[in-house]
């Protein structure tokens, strides 16, 4: 029978082995004590099995409260953890309630977070994926051999349709490639969803007519299910191409709901992340994390940036990046979105350490805070990707490429 692997990164005070077996009991057919249905045929079919430890380093002080070491050092550790797929079938909030459930409740744990899981065929043939992820993404916006330059509309909140839609032109005008919505932003009370969209796609289905080129607007649909259908449905009709959703706040069935539209290429917002991430030992490391949004089908998803404005080491970020390019079989790739605080500067960093151009690169004041307006910052962009694909350096660009060299005299002071 095939069998879910999760690799977690552990702290304990008690031997590594113990905590490990405490964890699979209490996750499968266990529980604190014996209990007479607890069976051998039953713990042979059911029960999850510790498939491997490997010591790390001890520490005097725990990451987290936990069982009193007693003066002893808190050991850590890697362990991979296994479970039959008949334990929860097909259905994915059952298998995240036992790859992530009371385990993180275990006294025997001082620190404890889930960093890989390894999917077996008969998972990840049976959901979908993605039904645009990178390739349809390029596909829809017609752009290749190049990351799309995206952007954030700002203010967040309290423009009206009217005035998103000016954004909007001014934005495509400059040749953008994809805007979205805020994730603050779905329908205020000066900006309702329906007139919304109204606006913005007009200007949009008028440049497509002129031009033939579709700019990708992620419209924010994040709500309850109804009303999140209706929204849905609302973009179609309008000729949009995008919806975007907020993942930690509308759950995996929400989002899989979506997803199973496949009209829309689905951009997946993964705004509280920091409380899931954040800590070094709890919670979820974005390799696992990623894999269970990419198997119901989200086309796009948020990883940070270089350099970024917030808390996450460029080194987390890398990571990210390549765990969304590495392929799943039976499915789609998911497109890597590259934000927060971002401008041409971090291209040349972000290509060197990755080496791949199949991003979503989005710029907020980067491009809406250039000194020669938005036209300016998209192009500083493009000059940018431009020379990080040659191997310029940021000097080597800024003497090539007037934009890029605008942008570097605002934003580069403060890096």
């Amino acid at each position: 029978m095939e069998r879910v692997v999760a690799h977690y990164y552990i702290e304990t005070p008690l031997a590594p082995e113990h905590a490990a077996a405490v964890l699979a009991g209490e996750q499968s057919s266990g529980t604190f004590v014996p209990i007479p249905g607890e069976t051998d045929e039953l713990k042979q079919r059911f029960a999850a099995k510790v498939e491997a430890i490997d010591l790390l380093d001890a520490v005097k002080e725990p990451a987290m409260p936990g069982i009193a070491n007693n003066g002893k050092l808190y050991q850590r550790a890697h362990i991979k953890v296994s479970w039959s797929v008949e334990n929860f079938g097909k259905n994915l909030p059952v298998m995240i309630s036992t790859l992530q459930g009371n385990l993180y409740e275990l006294t025997q744990f001082t620190g404890l977070k889930l960093m890989d899981i390894e999917l077996p065929l008969s998972l990840t043939q049976h959901f979908k994926g993605p039904e645009f992820g990178i390739e349809g993404t390029r596909k829809l916006t017609d752009v290749y051999h190049r990351p799309l330059i995206g952007t954030i509309v700002k203010p967040s909140i309290g423009l009206t349709p009217e005035q998103t839609a000016d954004i909007v032109q001014l934005l495509i005008d400059a040749e953008i490639d994809f805007i979205k919505d805020d994730e603050l932003l779905s329908s205020a009370a000066n900006s309702p969803f329906d007139k919304r969209v109204d606006a913005v796609m007009k200007i949009i289905n008028d440049h497509a007519d002129k031009t033939g080129k579709k700019v990708m607007y992620a419209f924010n649909i994040s709500d309850e299910i109804d009303t999140m259908q209706r929204n849905y449905d609302k973009i179609v009709a309008s000729g949009g191409t995008c919806a975007m959703i907020s993942l930690n706040s509308i759950g995996i069935s929400g989002v899989k709901k979506l997803c199973d539209n496949r009209q829309l290429a689905i951009h997946g917002h993964r705004n509280g992340w920091g409380m899931l991430n954040r800590h070094p030992l709890l919670g979820i490391a974005f390799p696992a994390y990623q894999k269970l949004w990419r198997l119901v089908g989200v086309d796009q998803i948020h990883v940070n940036g270089l350099q970024n404005k917030f808390w996450e080491s460029d080194d987390s970020v890398v990571r990210s990046i390549q765990s969304c390019l590495a392929p799943i079989v039976g499915t789609k790739t998911i497109l890597p979105v590259v934000s927060s605080g971002q401008w041409g500067g971090q291209a040349p960093e972000t290509y060197r350490r990755t080496k791949t151009t199949d991003l979503l690169y989005m710029a907020g004041g980067g491009i809406l805070g250039h000194p020669a307006g938005a036209a300016g910052g998209v192009k500083a962009l493009q000059q940018a990707w431009e020379a990080a694909i040659a191997g310029l350096s940021i000097e080597e660009a800024a003497k090539r490429h007037p934009a890029f060299a605008q942008s570097v005299a605002k934003f580069g002071r403060k890096q």
